[in-house]
């Protein structure tokens, strides 16, 4: 395993799992990654089923969930993902990736049994993938960091449901074959599972986005009086926003994860680049200025780690974790854009080249700060807690 990665504390389960996770992402998923396929709007279905079917023969295919249906604990779920990580194809081929891998975690603990036979057992096979249609468009005036904006509509019609709206960003919807959909009844948010593709599912455009990891890209989607069976909503009406919550914590926490994996490797490509690579008579990281970013990288690997593991036990101990999983979500996505950066920046023209994923983590990274809650948005929660607080023991002293 690498030596930057943490070991104490990890059950032998994980650390067996992911030790087989990392040499295969190291030694049969990195030599794709120049692989033709790999696009603009994320590697190809073909590329991604070709990636899971040697995840499958190796025996590391949906590695979090055991055979008996049950999940590893956050913790072992953290050395997993970092390790699948390494490589920006490894959670494609691991079938760990968003939103596939949040979405498989959400109808595991909420999906009532035939749910989980006919949406989830399918994702957990690596059969197909999944979208999560929740962003709306700006100039709709929909959700987006603020989820009570949402415009997408769901009424009552006989025994099914007709949603009518417009979402936006919604990753891996070209080629997805299942969608969970939020949309707003009299009552609240409501969330529902449908098959896909849908003729009252309309892909408008996908976008053209900075980072290009995930298949099937970012979409913008028209919703025009899709019929949903009754029994395909994912609990009562009005829940939509507490089963989202359910997902959101982990799901934030396991995009650390992964961009930890990249991060750490990205840091190996221009370690190794430094120490090659003469310049004024003396290897670059002799040179303190580069050096000391390759230093200062450590830091901030360990750092994150840590952030990540902390948060992980918090999980398992069955909190929501809403405020741990916001302060890991900016300490580690921020650290990561430094480390992602310095990498760049200590390879010169060659980090800003394809030659590496040095320049493709940097792009992850960026839109990662993004990724379930800005920076800014997490730091403006955890302003109104720290008010909140303070005036609990105001009014108590």
């Amino acid at each position: 395993m690498n030596a930057l990665l943490e070991t104490v504390g990890i059950s032998e389960r994980a650390l067996e799992i992911s030790a087989r996770v990392e040499q295969f992402v190291r030694e049969s998923v990195a030599p794709y990654e120049g692989d033709p396929r790999c696009g603009a709007h994320g590697p190809s279905d073909e590329l991604a089923m070709e990636l899971k079917a040697l995840a499958r023969k190796a025996g590391v295919l949906t590695p979090h969930i055991l055979p008996d249906g049950s999940h590893l604990s956050h913790r072992e779920t953290a050395a997993v993902l970092i390790r699948a990580g390494l490589s920006p194809l490894g959670p494609i081929a691991c079938n760990v990736a968003a939103p596939d891998e949040g979405n498989m975690y959400l109808l595991g603990k909420v999906g009532a049994p035939e749910i989980r036979e006919r949406f989830l057992a399918p994702l957990v096979k690596g059969e197909k993938r999944s979208a999560f249609f929740m962003t709306e468009p700006a100039e709709d005036g929909g959700a987006g960091s603020d989820p009570m904006m949402m415009q997408t509509t769901c009424k009552m019609d006989g025994n099914h449901w007709v949603i009518n709206g417009r979402k936006t960003y919604i990753t891996g919807a070209d080629g997805a074959g299942v969608g969970i959909i939020m949309a707003k009844s009299d009552d609240g948010a409501c969330m529902f599972l449908v098959d896909l593709p849908d003729p009252a599912i309309r892909i408008e455009r996908v976008m053209d986005t900075i980072d290009s990891s995930m298949p099937g890209g970012h979409a913008v989607v028209s919703i025009d009086n899709l019929r949903v069976p009754a029994d395909q909503m994912l609990g009562e009406s009005g829940e939509g926003f507490r089963y989202a919550q359910a997902r959101l914590a982990p799901a934030r926490l396991t995009h650390c994860m992964r961009w930890l994996g990249a991060c750490v490797r990205a840091n190996e490509i221009a370690t190794d680049y430094a120490n090659r690579r003469m310049a004024f008579g003396k290897p670059l990281v002799d040179h303190e200025g580069v050096g000391f970013m390759l230093a200062e990288n450590l830091i901030d690997l360990k750092q994150a780690e840590l952030m990540i593991y902390w948060c992980a036990d918090v999980l398992d101990t069955g909190a929501v974790g809403t405020t741990e999983s916001s302060m890991a979500k900016v300490a580690v996505s921020e650290a990561l854009m430094r480390i992602a950066d310095r990498c760049v920046q200590c390879m010169g023209g060659q980090g800003v080249t394809t030659d590496t994923i040095v320049e493709q983590v940097f792009r992850e990274v960026r839109a990662f700060r993004i990724y379930d809650g800005p920076t800014e948005v997490h730091k403006w929660s955890l302003a109104k807690k720290v008010k909140r607080d303070w005036k609990k023991v105001q009014d108590q002293a």
